[in-house]
């Protein structure tokens, strides 16, 4: 789901678009499965998680790089941080 490397995050998404509210849904296979209200147009859903992933990780928008934009499997890179690492376990192991 997720791997440490240089300092950063590596989480690897399964963008779930046109959902009913933003929820992290729990795993999907080896990625981490996030529902978004936005639809998948013209990178609305990007734009929603990036928002999103910031307020659910307290960390600035500004701090996210996105990796895969026009798929709904994504990598989702996050500057290393240890409460971070910890939630991730906590969702993990729910």
């Amino acid at each position: 789901m997720y791997e440490i490397k240089n300092e950063q995050i590596i989480i690897n998404i399964k963008a779930q678009p046109n959902s009913s509210k933003n929820k992290i849904a729990g795993l999907y296979g080896d990625a981490l499965k996030v529902n978004i209200k936005a639809p998948a147009v013209e990178g609305a859903a990007n734009k929603e998680l990036i928002k999103f992933l910031s307020k659910e990780f307290k960390i600035p928008k500004s701090a996210i790089m996105l990796r895969g934009e026009t798929s709904k499997k994504k990598q989702i890179i996050l500057p290393y941080r240890e409460d971070i690492v910890q939630k991730l376990k906590e969702i993990q192991w729910k």
